[in-house]
């Protein structure tokens, strides 16, 4: 079993910026890919951004792209989403989630997830 620990959510007003984190423990040796995927009120949980261990790929939502980045940690299964110029519509919870296997952004592909984590962007 893998856990996900997350943290840095909050409350930001639109145009600022916000770092989320999130820490695997368990059998983490067995994770290759981590990813970030979001749900807002009413809506489908979607895929915002993600990385690969081994081949080093990361991929992004096009709504997201040049305003969030996505980094790894080696040394241990931690990622960090950098999220800058927010949008009351990045308003969301963010979930952090882990799988083996290769690079994906499909959902029902990801194994491990965290409990989220409140993103709340005021205009």
């Amino acid at each position: 079993q893998v856990q996900l620990a997350e943290s840095g959510g909050g409350l930001v007003q639109a145009g600022g910026s916000l770092m989320l984190s999130c820490a695997a423990s368990g059998r983490t040796f067995s994770v290759n890919r981590m990813a970030w995927f979001r749900q807002a009120p009413g809506k489908e949980r979607e895929f915002v951004a993600g990385c690969t261990w081994i081949g080093t790929y990361t991929g992004y939502l096009d709504s997201v792209k040049g305003r969030f980045t996505i980094f790894r940690y080696d040394a241990n299964k931690t990622v960090h989403l950098q999220m800058t110029s927010l949008k009351p519509v990045d308003t969301a919870v963010y979930y952090c989630a882990a799988a083996g296997g290769p690079f994906s952004r499909l959902r029902e592909q990801y194994a491990y997830w965290g409990q989220g984590t409140q993103v709340t962007v005021s205009s």
